[in-house]
């Protein structure tokens, strides 16, 4: 059997010339060459970027450059002092706190505020959870409403759209607790009290869409600013750091959800006391992966895989003798890490292209394994600095991140086409699952321990949890 995926090293992840080094520029021009997006240069200050974000009547920046901005943006300005700015400059430009307005300029305007307001919180809702934010942003609003009596109204539209967003954000996937902290077996507990996976599920095109269903409910709640604040790290011309600690919540239940899928996959393969039984759920979970991968879900793929290589079901050698392996391997050969997964990563690219020539929301499903997509975006933020020895903002670099980001945030939009069914869902996030020692102690006692190592492990694990010797 292989062993678990091996760690990766800064080598396996990064392909040499993926990422042009940036232009060397002069301190007084803002731009070199060509500009990377109509009108926004590779490199610039961020007065000048956060210019470019700024709406006037007769201008209006391109969506992928506020996405960009936006994005990145919180490493060196935190969002609701960003918002100020903005608001400041509006008021500033198009002289919003004389007396008397330009109605017709403030009406062109005045469209284009809230256009941009409109995309802003849309796509980052969580920059408005403060109330000083909506503070600045009702201020602005207010100072062009008498020009406009619609203004009003279509503000009040956007923040209860802001609101209802915040607030479906807030709930949280179900039972996020139970999933984080799993009741864990260390021994097995008796037949009349453990519920095997296969008598809540025995059909393996169901269980992979139930857990599809699963992976995109819980995709739902990640923000694409928590790709960039899980990186957050001093900018050396910023007083402060900003404080992001606390806003990286989603990331981090993801991949909680990760790791207890791989071992919910070990536990229901080491608990039956029969080989036959042990093997057939082997077959079974092979399977559930075959189906996550046609589905598109590499992630519930990816997490089967681990667990099925975890060194307590790998060893079990009697039991895989009775499996047939050839589908096993096949799928093994899909997410090998060789060549900085470039099997894997081929798959991903033909279910991207499938998800943009889709005609039904079952062919957009585009799950990626998450912890390599964070690895890249880490490596990506590690190969390139924030800013150029001018003290300029790295534009180039922040281009490539949102087009990373950018292509996840489509993907989790996808509506799930698949009924969740909340006995199968239910089992997954609350099933109990055996610790790391507990699925050794299992795997022994299904298996006898082999090599003086395993029954030097054994001997230990007897003691420490059955107090036997």
């Amino acid at each position: 059997m292989a062993g678990m995926p091996r760690t990766l090293t800064a080598s396996d992840m990064v392909t040499p010339g993926s990422l042009s080094p940036p232009p060397t520029e002069s301190t007084e021009g803002e731009q070199a060459g060509q500009p990377l997006l109509d009108g926004a240069p590779s490199s610039a200050s961020l007065d000048t970027l956060i210019q470019h974000l700024v709406p006037t009547a007769d201008y209006y920046p391109e969506k992928a450059y506020i996405f960009t901005f936006l994005l990145s943006s919180r490493l060196f300005i935190e969002p609701r002092e960003l918002l100020a700015r903005v608001c400041h400059l509006c008021i500033e430009q198009q002289q919003l706190d004389k007396p008397v307005l330009d109605k017709a300029r403030v009406r062109k305007f005045g469209a284009k505020l809230l256009q941009l307001l409109a995309e802003w919180t849309e796509t980052f809702p969580r920059d408005f959870e403060e109330e000083s934010t909506i503070g600045h942003l009702t201020d602005v609003v207010g100072r062009i409403s008498p020009c406009d009596e619609t203004y009003g109204s279509r503000v009040h539209q956007l923040l209860q759209t802001l609101h209802q967003k915040l607030a479906s954000l807030g709930q949280g996937p179900e039972s996020l607790v139970g999933a984080d902290k799993p009741i864990s077996y260390r021994t097995k507990p008796p037949a009349s009290i453990h519920r095997e996976l296969l008598g809540v599920c025995s059909d393996p095109y169901t269980l992979a869409q139930q857990l599809t269903h699963v992976e995109l409910e819980r995709l739902r709640h990640i923000g694409p600013e928590e790709f960039v604040q899980a990186f957050v790290n001093k900018d050396p011309l910023a007083g402060t750091k900003p404080r992001f600690s606390d806003k990286t919540n989603n990331v981090e239940a993801y991949v909680k959800w990760f790791n207890r899928l791989c071992y919910l996959v070990a536990t229901e393969i080491c608990m039956p006391a029969k080989k036959k039984q042990r093997a057939q759920v082997i077959e079974f979970f092979i399977d559930v992966a075959r189906e996550c991968f046609n589905i598109g879900n590499f992630n519930s793929l990816m997490a089967i895989i681990s667990g099925m290589n975890m060194s307590p079901v790998s060893r079990l050698k009697k039991t895989w003798a009775k499996v047939k392996t050839a589908k096993f391997f096949i799928l093994e050969h899909q997410m090998d890490p060789t060549g900085n997964f470039c099997n894997y990563r081929t798959a991903l690219r033909g279910a991207a292209h499938r998800s943009l020539t889709a005609h039904s929301s079952r062919e957009k499903i585009v799950i990626p394994f998450f912890s390599l997509l964070i690895k890249d975006i880490y490596f990506l933020n590690e190969g390139c600095a924030n800013r150029l020895p001018n003290g300029h903002v790295n534009f180039e670099k922040f281009l490539e991140l949102a087009k990373q980001v950018g292509e996840f945030i489509t993907w989790k939009q996808v509506e799930c086409p698949f009924e969740q069914d909340p006995s199968i869902t239910h089992y997954l996030y609350t099933a109990p699952i055996f610790s790391e020692d507990g699925l050794y102690l299992a795997s022994y006692e299904s298996e006898s321990p082999e090599s003086q190592t395993e029954k030097e492990r054994w001997k230990s694990l007897r003691s420490s949890i059955l107090g036997k010797t």
